[in-house]
């Protein structure tokens, strides 16, 4: 019921203004947030980098239905990948786009054919950096149309990652599908509200799924990219490696940013891939809602956070 909640105060303009205006939000959001400007953000990779972890960067703004905000945003990811380039951090960093962020969010036709555009046109610049792209999977009512976008980006672009969300019913298919040689697939469990004809909404559901899915990436010859801070599942991640033999650059582990970060220096530390997933920019609402929504901990420090500087 609270993850609900969550999610719905996400996209409710109300809850929006209370804690975008609470006097304390900013020390909580510096947690899950890298900052506002490109400056801030390769100065988080620099420093993660430097300790032996991967980063992929994503420029928050999903869900923008304004064209000319659309093109700003995606600008932002093409000078976000000429910094790269130039500070010589695209070995170790790429980037993650939201199609809501640059155009999906502007009509089922118009809008899938400016996403892959503009997705298009960050692929090259992040290819020119020498890294790449991952599109990252949002709501459920996009999951046809951004799987589309990334099968067509693939023809001039294979590196380019995908997500499956386990809490979807269909994840186990849609992993079996894109479990192929050089195919990047990150599986993560999901942080969008769904209804229940189309998504698990029981933890214990999820987790299972969640397994289902890792063993159909672990087994296939793609290169899985095992999104999750959950102890139990990270080392049945480690289990599947050991059974279908793979080695430590086949597959990766990736977390958020400011959550379990001794897990993920223990982890590097061990030999194991690690990514970062950092968010930047100003539209961090709706991101920092569903962090709060994943883990009970996260809302525990916001009110910890509140309670202790009023």
């Amino acid at each position: 019921m609270l993850r609900q909640a969550l999610l719905f105060a996400s996209r409710s303009g109300g809850a929006r203004r209370i804690v975008e205006t609470a006097p304390f939000t900013g020390d909580v959001v510096r947690r899950f947030v890298a900052g506002e400007t490109v400056e801030d953000a390769t100065r988080v990779t620099g420093d993660l980098t430097a300790e032996g972890l991967l980063v992929t960067l994503d420029v928050l703004g999903e869900g923008t239905e304004d064209g000319r905000r659309v093109e700003a945003n995606a600008d932002r990811y093409v000078a976000l990948l000429e910094r790269l380039g130039e500070s010589a951090l695209g070995a170790r960093a790429e980037v993650s786009v939201k199609l809501s962020a640059i155009g999906l969010s502007l009509g089922e036709q118009l809008g899938e054919r400016l996403a892959l555009e503009n997705a298009r046109r960050i692929c090259g610049a992040a290819r020119s950096a020498s890294t790449t792209v991952t599109l990252d999977m949002e709501e459920h009512t996009a999951v046809d149309a951004t799987l589309r976008i990334v099968h067509e980006l693939r023809r001039d672009f294979p590196d380019v990652g995908a997500v499956i969300q386990a809490y979807l019913r269909r994840a186990e298919e849609h992993c079996a599908e894109l479990a192929y040689e050089g195919s990047r697939v990150r599986l993560c469990k999901g942080a969008y509200a769904a209804p229940e004809a189309v998504a698990f909404t029981d933890k214990e559901e999820i987790d299972k799924s969640y397994v289902r899915c890792m063993k159909v990436l672990m087994a296939g010859k793609g290169y899985p990219m095992l999104a999750t801070h959950d102890p139990r599942l990270i080392d049945i991640g480690g289990a599947l490696a050991v059974l279908n033999e793979r080695d430590a650059d086949t597959f990766e582990y990736q977390m958020l940013y400011g959550i379990r970060s001794a897990e993920q220096r223990r982890l590097a530390g061990k030999g194991a891939q690690v990514r970062v997933y950092v968010a930047y920019g100003r539209d961090w609402y709706e991101y920092f809602m569903r962090r709060l929504a994943e883990r009970p901990a996260n809302l525990k420090l916001f009110a910890r956070s509140i309670v202790g500087r009023a």
